[in-house]
């Protein structure tokens, strides 16, 4: 017997045994803001180094098509955190800090899946952003957190940054991830004898990208990174963001691997499932535009104004999986998945009941995850209403080949594209009759008869509101 089959079979025993005793296992959910699937290298990225993002794909699971429901922080999360829809919740764009100060975010009597774990025996932890409100009816410990570090708004600086504690903001010196990640390891070292449940919310690789320790900026300072090459991008200054983007990415990734380190060392590595995602994709130079669905157009290195978008290197997240014991490693799902099946995937990871009255629109992948035959979506929804500094109203329908995006109180703004044949989304063929042998008014029509019935189960309020600009294509007759 070899010595790698010893060891894999002392470890199955050993879990095995953990998991017969009826013991809880332990659940830390990482999320990073701002981070693209294309960032990692286990979705292909040979600049990026990210071996402990990495890590979670190869010992576990990686979800091939993940997506967002809305390119924007605070609806994003909201989702997130309770598998409804941003338009349920109220939060439709990001929470800007006047909104915050007149009490929107998440709100009293929202259900959240960590207060659900709260109620049912683990002990959970808030660490690093959370954007759902800055009053105290919106705080984290009044939505599920027995323990919050970090800050309530949106934004900060990578370094010295100010958090939010009882008394006040506090500036606190040191680097964001450094300080955030040494504060999870000091409550996980405090609640390793019982169950818990830990959100570790990296504000990295958010703007700004940089200052970063040197130990994480000296790795791509010499970097010729690959950048989209499209013409009218300043290729110097695309390639000085990609830089630092990788370098903030790198700052998460050298934390994670002090925090899985500490699992090791705790014995809590086989006794704790590990999910890593983002709360929407972003680009730099993709499109010509910089940053997520409310992104600035870049063009011969000029800021311009938002471009609103729903592209897939908008909506596409990474999410990884580690679930020891039972996802198979190095396992790859196809199936779209969203971060609205967070809430009722969470639950059904941990096999807790989902509440009496509970409602949530998201599905349970915890027996994709497991291997199992399980029906599937094959649409995926999104919605975005932005109002911060621009204003529109998307709603998108994506199927494996189609992505129709719906531009209401917009005119000759409709986004149709053929992502079998263009899957970077460059050619919008709205206007278009036919291509690729099919009659695109036909599935123009299909598409949108498909997001109206979406919309209507969902309640979406645009479908109500008064109808500015909004005309049906007409054939022109010969």
């Amino acid at each position: 017997m070899t010595r790698s089959l010893l060891q894999h079979i002392l470890t199955f025993l050993s879990l095995s045994a953990f998991v017969c005793a009826g013991e809880k296992m332990n659940l830390i959910s990482i999320v990073t803001d701002d981070q693209a699937a294309w960032s990692l290298g286990c979705y292909g990225n040979k600049d990026s180094i990210t071996p402990n993002m990495d890590r979670l794909a190869k010992e576990g699971a990686r979800f091939a098509n993940a997506f967002t429901v809305t390119p924007v922080c605070s609806p994003s999360r909201v989702t997130f955190m309770t598998g409804r829809w941003g338009t349920q919740m109220s939060v439709t764009d990001y929470l800007a800090p006047n909104e915050e100060r007149a009490g929107i975010g998440l709100g009293l009597g929202s259900v959240t899946w960590p207060g659900v774990l709260q109620r049912s025996g683990w002990t959970t932890a808030l660490i690093g952003k959370w954007h759902l409100g800055q009053m105290p009816h919106n705080h984290p410990t009044k939505m599920g957190f027995d323990h919050f570090f970090g800050f309530l708004g949106g934004g900060n600086t990578p370094m010295n940054p100010s958090y939010d504690f009882p008394d006040g903001k506090k500036k606190l010196e040191g680097y964001g991830a450094d300080l955030l990640t040494d504060d999870a390891i000091k409550w996980i070292g405090e609640q390793k004898d019982k169950p818990f449940s830990l959100c570790l919310h990296f504000r990295e690789p958010h703007l700004p990208y940089t200052p970063v320790p040197t130990q994480d900026s000296e790795l791509f300072k010499n970097l010729d990174p690959s950048v989209p090459q499209l013409k009218g991008l300043d290729i110097p200054q695309v390639k000085g963001w990609t830089r630092d983007y990788y370098a903030a990415i790198y700052s998460v990734d050298r934390n994670l691997g002090r925090l899985f380190a500490l699992l090791e060392r705790e014995g809590l590595w086989e006794k704790t499932i590990i999910s890593f995602t983002s709360d929407h994709g972003y680009n730099i130079g993709h499109h010509m535009i910089h940053t997520k669905g409310n992104g600035m157009w870049v063009a011969g290195g000029v800021t311009g104004p938002k471009r609103p978008n729903m592209w897939d290197t908008s909506m596409r997240i990474p999410w990884m999986i580690r679930w020891p014991g039972v996802v198979k490693p190095g396992t790859v799902i196809e199936q779209p998945v969203q971060n609205l099946d967070t809430f009722a995937s969470m639950l059904g990871m941990l096999d807790v009941s989902m509440p009496a009255g509970a409602q949530t629109d998201g599905r349970n992948f915890a027996p994709l995850l497991r291997g199992e035959a399980a029906s599937w979506r094959d649409t995926i929804y999104a919605q975005y209403d932005l109002h911060n500094a621009g204003l529109s109203y998307m709603r998108m329908i994506r199927t494996d080949r189609w992505k129709f995006v719906k531009h209401y109180h917009e005119n000759l703004m409709d986004e149709l594209y053929d992502l079998k044949s263009d899957p970077g989304e460059t050619n919008n063929l709205i206007n278009m009759r036919k291509g690729a042998g099919e009659d695109l008014r036909a599935v123009v029509k299909g598409l949108r008869e498909r997001l109206v019935t979406w919309q209507k189960s969902i309640d979406d309020p645009v479908l109500s509101e008064p109808r500015l600009m909004q005309y049906e294509v007409v054939e022109d007759k010969e």
